[in-house]
């Protein structure tokens, strides 16, 4: 039986990850009552066919774009890419044209991160047709009061307790991720048709009781690593990033995709290793998820391979695995959420593993909630 560690849960950080499904369908349903506002806006833009759409925001913000881009891209037909804002301002030449009509849709927990601020400046600087769609969980945030005054925004604020008092993004990243998926592809993604995933994720929540079991069993793992394809790539990076959070890089975290993991980051595999495979539900990239899962299995050179899945497999069977709750058959973009708390939870378990205070854990100050010393220099391109 794996050994069990004392729930830290007067933890905000906690409170802010079982708060998640509650907090989708609030939003959603906001959504649903500023729809004719979000289309007056937004429609005029989507009908110019040379638009692009750059997802944008800094940290785990940015890291929405990585999820959620390659799936609104395909099927909304439009050019949609993800750029961070730490690249939009370092580089602003090589993202953004003046020629090029462009709708910078900006992820912000705070709406104060120095590049989140100066990326929708250099924009409005470049680009000769310019627009900003924020998606906030901040009123009182520079970006989200900027764009309430702009008449080339909108602006849209998540439910205020979404504003994550933790130091790690939780509630606040699912909740931006998929309003923006409501925003763009609300045939697929609304209150009504995500109520079945806020059910599955609530679920997975309510399995794992106060928190205090290790999810993939308590082992010495020195590093970790998460593996997704297309999208769920996204998911893997965020899922690295919330246990180097959380545990202040006391345990290594990495991320890639199956089939890139091969080609060189496959190496540090070993003995003190745990890899986790989120398997795609697509039938065609599944088939590539469960060939790196058997070959990583049969070369026995990690502690501990896992797989979580919404279905089994005989490739999955072999060894240790997690399946999602019964439901319907999800999309990836869908299933993304799932995965997502499992990350979660497993950050904030190993956090607690390690002594370390999830909400403040950089106890040297290295690292802060909204990022610090950063200079903007001013663009004379």
């Amino acid at each position: 039986m794996s050994k069990t560690y004392a729930a830290n849960t007067s933890s905000w950080t906690e409170k802010e990850i079982r708060q998640q499904p509650a907090c989708w369908l609030q939003s959603l349903k906001n959504i649903d009552s500023l729809r004719g506002a979000i289309d007056a806006f937004l429609v005029p833009l989507l009908q110019n066919q040379a638009l692009k759409i750059v997802l944008t925001g800094a940290g785990t913000s940015a890291f929405i774009g990585d999820m959620i881009a390659p799936w609104l891209a395909r099927h909304t037909g439009n050019n949609v890419v993800a750029i961070p804002t730490t690249d939009l301002v370092s580089n602003p030449a090589d993202y953004l044209y003046a020629d090029q009509p462009t709708l910078l849709v900006s992820f912000a927990r705070s709406g104060n991160s120095p590049e989140s601020v100066a990326a929708v400046d250099l924009a409005n600087q470049i680009v000769r047709n310019c627009h900003h769609l924020v998606i906030t969980c901040n009123e009182a945030g520079s970006l989200y009061q900027s764009a309430t005054e702009s008449d080339n925004a909108l602006a849209l604020l998540m439910p205020a307790q979404t504003h994550d008092r933790g130091f790690a993004m939780t509630s606040s990243i699912t909740t931006m991720m998929v309003s923006c998926l409501a925003v763009f592809a609300a045939d697929v993604i609304n209150s009504r048709t995500f109520n079945d995933v806020a059910a599955r994720s609530e679920q997975i929540i309510d399995s794992q009781g106060d928190f205090s079991e290790m999810i993939f069993g308590d082992l010495p793992f020195k590093r970790i690593v998460y593996l997704g394809s297309g999208g769920l790539q996204g998911v893997a990076r965020e899922a690295a990033l919330k246990v180097l959070e959380l545990t202040a890089g006391k345990l290594a975290a990495f991320y890639d995709s199956p089939t890139g993991f091969r080609h060189g980051p496959k190496s540090l595999v070993d003995k003190e290793t745990l890899v986790v495979v989120l398997v795609s539900n697509h039938p065609y990239t599944r088939q590539y998820d469960l060939d790196l899962l058997a070959e990583l299995r049969r070369e026995q050179q990690a502690m501990r391979v896992v797989a979580i899945s919404a279905t089994t497999s005989p490739e999955i069977d072999a060894g240790p695995s997690i399946l999602l709750p019964a439901s319907r058959d999800f999309l990836d973009i869908e299933q993304a959420f799932c995965f997502l708390i499992y990350a979660q939870i497993f950050a904030l378990t190993e956090s607690i593993k390690a002594g370390i205070t999830p909400d403040t854990p950089s106890a040297s100050g290295t690292v802060n909630r909204v990022v610090q010393g950063v200079v903007i220099h001013p663009w004379k391109g």
